[in-house]
């Protein structure tokens, strides 16, 4: 209910059926005057964060407290006492890739050490490298001066120097096959026999591969952060595409169970994957007061949260699906298997989709 005032006229301004009480019984809309004051909106507008239909945090407690209830309960019939399940997943997905992104500052995640001094270890390695290519190239004046440079005992050398020559560096890694660019590639491809050549996808991801390693070719690390971060953007997409996957696998488990619909299963998920939402947002909480505080304490806490997302997801299927224990243990630990397998493969799917998309 707005806060509003309520119009003298009858007549419906959606619809034009005449009003018999405060909301229209033709099409819901309530009969207020259209033009509200500035004031109203706010109030409005504060109202619906902190009741979100004074059903939300309702739905939370129980969400949270009782594994398995919601579920049970909207499967049952009983759903307008609790938040809609899909509004409440759209709400918590928000407000966790909001503060994901925006508080915790995720992406720049990549650090490849660029500015430590090279180990010995590690000049001898561009040292063979060089000795290689100018045994191919005499007249390689790139790889005399590296040589030149990674001999002298008195300079201190870090991989920053030494970009320039991370000839050998790619971003995907297809097939162990590596290209300098996209020219050597092409010309490896003309090279080889027809039936041998990369098929279309790879030759894509390949030609956009190089492409990206040519724009940041003298800062790799800004290249494999740009990379993630094009990502992680794409996290919320795969997750909601995961979700019907994750239910066609609790389908498959409980398949002699004829009393469970699909439907059923997929709100099964969906409060699953709520839950998780709100309990990350926990787990990143206290990783981001460890870095900030160091307290020891925090740790424990942070791991015991996160293996309580497991401990969660079997009482919740042990007491909607109504098993015992040993035949529910059996199948948390298969559903995790399958999970595992469906974020696997929709992570290669998707990690495709950044390169192509870059």
């Amino acid at each position: 209910m707005s806060h509003i005032p309520q119009r003298k006229e009858k007549d419906c301004l959606n619809c034009g059926t005449i009003v018999q009480g405060q909301y229209c019984q033709n099409c819901g809309q309530e009969n207020v005057v259209p033009h509200e004051t500035f004031w109203h909106m706010v109030k409005h507008f504060l109202y619906d964060i902190t009741h979100f239909d004074s059903k939300f945090f309702d739905s939370i407690k129980y969400l949270l407290l009782r594994p398995g209830f919601l579920p049970m309960e909207y499967v049952k019939g009983r759903r307008a006492s609790y938040l809609n399940p899909v509004k409440k997943y759209v709400f918590t997905s928000a407000i966790f890739f909001i503060i994901f992104f925006g508080v915790l500052n995720v992406g720049d995640a990549v650090t490849l050490n660029i500015n430590e001094p090279l180990t010995e270890k590690a000049k001898q390695a561009y040292i063979k490298r060089g000795e290689e290519e100018l045994a191919k190239n005499p007249n390689n004046d790139k790889w005399k001066v590296a040589i030149q440079m990674l001999k002298d005992t008195t300079r201190v050398l870090t991989q920053n120097d030494m970009v320039e020559y991370w000839d050998d560096f790619t971003y995907i890694d297809i097939g162990g096959k590596k290209y300098k660019d996209r020219h050597e590639y092409d010309s490896v491809q003309q090279r080889l026999p027809e039936e041998e050549r990369d098929g279309w996808l790879i030759r894509l991801i390949q030609k956009k591969n190089l492409k990206w390693k040519e724009k940041y070719k003298n800062d790799p690390e800004a290249g494999s952060n740009a990379l993630i971060k094009t990502f992680l953007h794409k996290l919320p997409y795969m997750l909601f595409v995961s979700l019907p996957l994750f239910a066609l696998a609790l389908k498959l488990l409980y398949i002699r169970r004829k009393n469970y619909y699909y439907a059923d299963h997929g709100i099964f998920t969906i409060y699953h994957y709520i839950f998780t939402f709100i309990l990350l947002l926990f787990v990143f909480g206290f990783d981001k007061l460890y870095d900030i505080t160091g307290l020891g304490v925090i740790e424990p806490i942070t791991l015991l949260l996160f293996l309580s997302g497991g401990v969660y997801l079997f009482v919740a299927m042990k007491k909607f699906y109504g098993q015992g224990f040993w035949k529910t243990l059996l199948k948390f630990i298969l559903l995790n298997i399958s999970g595992l397998v469906i974020l696997v493969v929709l992570f290669i799917v998707f990690l495709l989709f950044s390169v192509i998309e870059i």
